[in-house]
């Protein structure tokens, strides 16, 4: 929505479409139908209040749906929604709809479609976690390569233990061959003298080894 708020800005400065075209800000036939339709919206007037982007983007959405037919997607929009919400990809979805529902269009609708579901979507939420130096590590195993194990002779699947100390982000990683809870507590300790210290407090995940009953509320020891 910038670039359509900086070429309205210049509308209204009485900039014309060849103008803003050289700034290479939108090509003239694009600034001229911007323009057609901020008249019509009334943002043109020097003393009008200039639109937010939700209401910029609902006015450019409007009109381009209008210039255009109307998507073959469109009947099975709702079902598209849901499998846009669950993650589901345009070309599995595309397939399904063929498949279960008879739709004979293009994967490129579908692509439309769900690019315009996915933008009015709320964007995930981030909470950073902030720690004091030497308050918390972060521990947990992951899945490894298959190495050569020196005892057996033989490649087997391993094991990665990982632990992040919160405030520097340092980690410490360490690939085994099981899970058992001598590896567990091995590993610890080969982890705090590779750092040469000890946080206050080690915050797990959801380790068998580590864990003998779930608390929803405790994750840490």
């Amino acid at each position: 929505m910038f670039q359509y708020r900086q070429v309205l800005v210049r509308l209204r400065q009485g900039d014309s479409d060849r103008d803003i075209a050289r700034s290479r800000l939108m090509g003239r036939p694009k600034v001229a139908a911007f323009r057609g339709l901020a008249a019509t919206q009334g943002w043109l007037a020097a003393d009008a209040v200039l639109p937010d982007d939700v209401t910029l983007s609902a006015a450019i959405g409007q009109a381009r749906r209008a210039r255009s037919t109307i998507s073959t997607v469109e009947p099975y929009r709702a079902q598209v929604e849901s499998w846009a919400a669950e993650g589901v990809g345009g070309m599995a979805i595309h397939a399904s709809l063929c498949r279960d529902h008879g739709y004979h269009g293009s994967y490129s609708a579908v692509r439309r479609v769900l690019a315009g579901v996915r933008a009015s979507l709320p964007p995930d939420a981030t909470v950073r976690l902030h720690f004091p130096p030497a308050e918390a590590a972060q521990v947990d195993f992951g899945a490894g390569p298959q190495l050569m194990d020196p005892a057996r002779g033989e490649l087997r699947r391993t094991w990665a233990f990982v632990m992040t100390l919160c405030f520097s982000r340092h980690q410490y990683v360490e690939f085994v061959f099981d899970q058992t809870v001598m590896t567990w507590l091995g590993c610890h300790r080969r982890a705090f003298e590779w750092f040469s210290v000890v946080p206050s407090r080690v915050i797990i995940d959801n380790p068998k080894c580590a864990i003998t009953r779930a608390f929803e509320q405790e994750r840490a020891f």
